[in-house]
């Protein structure tokens, strides 16, 4: 598996929200000019959420296309009903994805067994590799370290995006089982990587690809104080864009930018004019501009 700063892309819309794919093409290319690890399409920062299952699919095949093999594409294709996620993931398969993101259930709370039995009905019905994915923060759902180590010995699951921010919930995590793990919240992925973690799927990533870049493989190299100087301009965003949901503020930084329209899908809204001011200032901290 990848290692390093892998982007949980947004997906760029018109002010009418249409999917803007030239937008899309243009992170893309700057994404990878700036040393971004792998691509996340259709993840929650993505509104996989509010997009059809035909834009999901068509997101997935049209980043594939733009990317070409350059770097890794891991589609999100996680639902909160089994059957729908093994579509989603017979549909990246097809397009050409490199490995598939799949959240676990949210709203129905299932059991542990059932956490179990929903990623192994779609390791059994699609040769794809799975990352799994928790967080229970947005999804009322926590996957425990037990049932990770017992999805690790099916032989399509390769890793785990561990979101809580718990350092010992990982550390559990890598001992347990011999599985990737990639960080899920930006705040703790350095001291994360710095205790065994391979990468992290960014928010942080969309706006400072190549600081993520260069901090993420500091970490992943063992140099604390490298990756602790180039993070401490990030803590900002790190905080800042969670002010309100995903992505709602990050979609904003970006329009702020220059690179992306600011068209986003009901029921998120435009960020709130009080937050403005934190977010430029955590953008001037990190040193992006337009």
């Amino acid at each position: 598996m990848l290692s390093g700063s892998i982007v949980a892309l947004v997906t760029p819309m018109t002010l009418d929200g249409d999917i803007d794919w030239r937008a899309m093409d243009e992170l893309l290319e700057w994404h990878i000019e700036m040393g971004t690890a792998g691509i996340v399409p259709v993840g929650t920062t993505g509104e996989s959420a509010t997009v059809s299952m035909d834009e999901h699919c068509a997101i997935v095949e049209h980043v594939v296309n733009s990317v070409r093999k350059r770097v890794p594409v891991i589609a999100g294709t996680g639902a909160n009903a089994t059957w729908e996620a093994i579509e989603l993931t017979k549909a990246a398969k097809q397009a050409g994805a490199d490995a598939c993101l799949l959240v676990t259930p949210y709203y129905n709370k299932p059991t542990q067994e059932g956490l179990y039995q929903h990623y192994k009905a779609i390791a059994d019905a699609v040769d794809l590799p799975q990352v799994l994915y928790n967080v229970p923060s947005r999804t009322a759902c926590d996957m425990l370290p037990h049932t990770i180590a017992r999805l690790a010995e099916l032989d399509s699951v390769v890793a785990v995006k561990e979101a809580t921010g718990d350092i010992d919930r990982a550390r559990q995590i890598l001992e347990l089982c011999d599985l990737v793990v990639y960080s899920g919240d930006d705040l703790s992925a350095r001291e994360l990587m710095l205790n065994g973690a391979k990468g992290t799927i960014s928010v942080t990533a969309n706006v400072a690809p190549d600081k993520m870049a260069a901090m993420c493989n500091a970490a992943i190299a063992g140099q604390a104080k490298d990756a602790a100087a180039i993070d401490k301009s990030l803590v900002g965003l790190h905080n800042h864009l969670f002010l309100e949901a995903n992505p709602i503020p990050v979609k904003w930084v970006l329009a702020e930018m220059g690179l992306i329209p600011r068209g986003i899908r009901l029921p998120l809204t435009q960020l709130s004019i009080e937050h403005h001011d934190q977010l430029l200032d955590s953008m001037r901290l990190a040193n992006i501009t337009k």
